[in-house]
């Protein structure tokens, strides 16, 4: 019966002949079909990923060489273009939308030899932090199918929680990676701005959109990171730095780590994370780490500045889906061209992304353009030059991932601000374009995991998995 805990290890498996790639893609498709209630997938490319499969374990046989992601079994979140494949950002206004073409992240993969076998669902257009803003429905945690998965890759995520494919891939605008991954009790990284193309990416916020990845572990999620990473012509905010070796090396390196009392004091922070992330701190001074408080006063300015700049940038963005040039377009032939806009885009959005776009053209109005966007923006150069001086003086910061652990669907209606509140802790790292990863190193009373986040200085994403490895290997899970 096959079984997967790591990319080495299946790989060990192909080598041995004791697995193939076909014989992996028939398992997961299997556990998709048997988890369907989950919702997690969109949709789910069975014959393609079987060919390819068959195809790979021919090449693999006649002794072709190989990708470091030979037969890797990749999804991918329903905001990443596969060309003659569906997208729809998870919205009725893109629904049965085909893509023209591959995101360069997708092309990388399948140049190396993964393989796809689905597309995710999520949150509308990302925005949101329970994946249940989705014209498909909602997605269930399979932990406790009563509590979110968290979002806006929440598909993603429960897609690698419930064993239906090795590793997936989300988008983190403000912890939409990390936030579900700490709630489903997984490993979820987002590498810094501008180090994995956005070409293909459909775009919620421009200058902070970035594909993450949902792994088993740091070395997985290492080896998706580099075969993706590197310039590319098509995106001309990317790093023009020249790709690396991600191998984690072993050692037991002393690193310099600050934390943020008035993170760890917030009013919003369940008492048991809290507690949590102080033996946190214990364990790496007994291992002979540096670990130091940091005074942090920009903490509660961080959300509304996150909200402003990303609905502004969302505002602008969402308005090509009109209704004329693709997609959704309402019925109706007495309808003027305004008409036309008004009643698609109604009818098109849900209330969540029609909400944010109120905002956003609301933050950059005539009037209000001053006292709320650029104020925004001078929160954002603040947050960046703090942040440098911390670096100056350590090499990583410890935060909660989330402020409590998954909470229930019928919570989430109740106070739309309480969950954006709840990206408190993740939303700096993209403010910032700095790397973060989330780590599945905790669990609550209540029997839910919760994690670790660790942030870095842009371009460390090596030391970065180091010393998550590391950490890892100290806290009790």
């Amino acid at each position: 019966m096959f079984s997967f805990s790591s990319i080495e290890q299946y790989h060990a498996q192909l080598q041995e002949g004791t697995t193939s790639c076909k014989q992996a893609v028939e398992h997961y498709l299997q556990r998709i079909n048997e988890t369907a209630r989950l919702n997690a997938f969109i949709d789910v490319y069975t014959d393609e990923a079987l060919q390819q499969a068959e195809r790979l374990d021919r090449e693999r046989n006649s002794g072709k060489p190989r990708g470091i992601l030979h037969g890797v079994i990749i999804a991918l979140k329903d905001m990443i273009c596969y060309k003659d494949h569906k997208v729809s950002a998870a919205s009725a206004i893109l629904k049965n939308f085909t893509s023209v073409y591959s995101a360069t992240a997708v092309e990388r993969l399948l140049q190396d030899g993964a393989i796809i076998i689905g597309n995710c669902n999520c949150d509308e257009f990302a925005m949101g932090s329970t994946s249940e803003n989705s014209t498909y429905g909602r997605v269930l945690n399979a932990l406790d199918e009563s509590k979110v998965p968290g979002g806006s890759s929440g598909g993603s995520a429960v897609a690698v929680q419930a064993g239906l494919c090795m590793a997936a891939l989300g988008t983190d605008t403000g912890g939409s990676v990390r936030q579900p991954a700490s709630f489903c009790g997984i490993t979820g990284f987002k590498p810094t701005y501008g180090r994995i193309s956005r070409y293909g990416v459909i775009a919620y916020a421009s200058s902070f959109d970035q594909i993450g990845i949902f792994g088993n572990s740091i070395k997985d999620i290492a080896l998706l990171l580099e075969v993706m990473a590197g310039p590319d012509e098509f995106d001309s905010t990317l790093l023009q730095e020249k790709p690396v070796n991600y191998t984690i090396k072993k050692g037991n390196k002393k690193y310099r780590f600050a934390w943020f009392k008035e993170a760890l004091d917030h009013p919003s922070l369940d008492p048991e994370i809290a507690a949590a992330i102080y033996t946190a701190i214990e364990k790496l001074q007994e291992d002979g780490h540096e670990v130091s408080a940091v005074p942090f006063e920009l903490l509660d300015y961080i959300v509304p500045a996150y909200y402003v700049l990303t609905t502004a940038e969302a505002s602008s963005n969402l308005a090509r889906y009109d209704g004329v040039k693709y997609g959704f377009r309402t019925k109706g032939n007495d309808l003027d061209l305004s008409a036309v806009y008004t009643e698609s885009r109604s009818a098109g959005f849900g209330k969540e992304v029609k909400r944010r776009i109120m905002l956003g053209t609301f933050v950059l109005s005539a009037g209000y353009y001053d006292a709320y966007f650029i104020r925004a923006q001078k929160v954002r150069k603040l947050l960046k030059d703090k942040l440098q001086l911390i670096f100056n003086e350590f090499d990583f910061i410890l935060l909660p991932t989330a402020p409590t652990t998954a909470f229930s669907a019928v919570e989430t209606t109740e106070d739309p601000v309480a969950i954006y509140l709840a990206d408190i802790y993740t939303v700096m790292a993209n403010l910032t374009g700095i790397p973060a990863i989330s780590l599945p190193v905790f669990k609550h009373s209540n029997g839910l995991p919760f994690g670790l986040q660790l942030i870095s200085r842009q371009s460390n994403e090596l030391s970065l998995f180091e010393a998550s490895k590391r950490l890892g290997e100290i806290l009790p899970y």
